[in-house]
């Protein structure tokens, strides 16, 4: 992002200063030097808030904050749903045919239930809005040998 005393200039967008007319290509066609000669800054891009916490990308306007705890809810429940569901034929082999469902399947699928509620905790514990944008929902993975 380009500033020019005081005001962002964008590409592709004609601007004039002390009286002369720059056209629409002037950013992309000159070097750092000459943007320089004449004031022109270069700074990085305003960092933009998650979209899922905050309105507009706007750090100042986080949404509500049980509204968030809805869709994190919500999104933990998604997700214990997905990790179980590829083992659930095991389950329901066991309960029809009386055939144990592996060891490690049952250890895994603890585990992904134990997250979850841990999850849960984590999430009703918040107290606000940009507690929850912080939090890190964590999960089992193959590599924990779970």
């Amino acid at each position: 992002m380009f500033m020019l005393d005081q005001r962002i200039l964008p590409l592709d967008t004609p601007f004039e200063h002390n009286g002369i007319q720059y056209p629409a290509n002037w950013l992309r066609l000159t070097s750092i030097e000459e943007k320089q000669a004449i004031g022109i800054t270069e700074v990085p891009d305003p960092i933009r808030a998650d979209d899922r916490f905050y309105w507009n990308g706007d750090i100042n306007n986080p949404k509500d904050v049980n509204m968030v705890r809805a869709m994190l809810t919500e999104q933990i429940r998604q997700t214990a749903y997905a990790m179980l569901l590829p083992t659930d034929w095991q389950i329901v082999r066991q309960i029809e045919t009386g055939t144990a469902a592996d060891q490690s399947v049952l250890t895994k699928r603890a585990a992904i239930r134990s997250a979850h509620t841990s999850n849960l905790a984590a999430i009703n514990g918040a107290v606000d809005t940009p507690a929850l944008a912080v939090l890190q929902l964590t999960w089992p993975t193959e590599d924990n040998n779970v």
